[in-house]
């Protein structure tokens, strides 16, 4: 939830009385001016409760019976949201309420080649403990954005972290070697499509890996189409003996 804080720019609406619309900025001491009224304490509050922090101070100063009032943030410049890893620009940045995920990674340079589809929400709640909320943004542009999840809701001192993609690397008789990213649960069959399929010389049938133990030490064995590719894996298509 946004909550107002000093330097934030608010849109003062107040229903049948145009005379008292105003658009201010929070000052430092966490209040705004409202016409007939004075100064009125919104820093902390979202803009709801700010609209009805001032509707009681127009009822108690007599000035409306039944005020009706409304706040729109203009624009916001005390919440910020960490963004970490493999961007372009890591920093802080401003958000609204209006801030999509994509559009605060944009504003941070946006992911890089090497940065993971599967990025990291981090929120802290009121008693100092933090929560990772994983992020698949293949889903979110699958959905144009339009995913129902509560994490694409931004708040002041969030940290966004993209952490850098996990990898694999084809070779030998495949049309396209090189380097992927790995995604989760991608088979070798997977793999080898990804590499643009085995060539004419190719053989399923002799499909060698390299990857490292628990213990750091080197390991070659054969690999099978239904078998998952792991971290940092070296996979070798060999030719074919017939």
């Amino acid at each position: 939830m946004i909550q107002l804080g000093p330097g934030d720019s608010i849109s003062i609406q107040v229903y049948g009385q145009p005379d008292l619309a105003a658009t201010v900025y929070v000052s430092d001491d966490g209040t705004v001016p409202v016409a007939l009224v004075g100064p009125v304490q919104v820093a902390h509050l979202s803009p709801a409760d700010a609209a009805q922090r001032i509707e009681a101070a127009l009822r108690n100063a007599r000035i409306i019976n039944d005020p009706h009032v409304t706040i729109t943030v203009t624009q916001s410049r005390s919440q910020r949201v960490s963004v970490l890893g493999e961007v372009g620009s890591p920093g802080r940045y401003a958000v609204d309420a209006r801030m999509t995920i994509f559009d605060l990674l944009a504003q941070a340079g946006g992911t890089k080649e090497t940065g993971s589809d599967v990025i990291y929400l981090v929120r802290t709640n009121r008693d100092g403990v933090s929560t990772r909320y994983p992020i698949d943004l293949s889903v979110l542009r699958q959905s144009n954005g339009s995913a129902s999840m509560p994490t694409q809701v931004l708040e002041g001192g969030d940290v966004i972290f993209v952490p850098k993609a996990e990898e694999f690397y084809i070779y030998g008789e495949v049309n396209k070697p090189g380097m992927y990213h790995l995604d989760e649960k991608l088979t070798l069959e997977q793999a080898i499509v990804r590499a643009g399929g085995i060539t004419a010389q190719g053989s399923t049938h002799r499909i060698e890996v390299k990857r490292r133990n628990g213990k750091g030490a080197e390991t070659v064995t054969h690999m099978r189409l239904p078998d998952m590719v792991q971290p940092n894996d070296m996979i070798r298509v060999k030719e074919s003996l017939f």
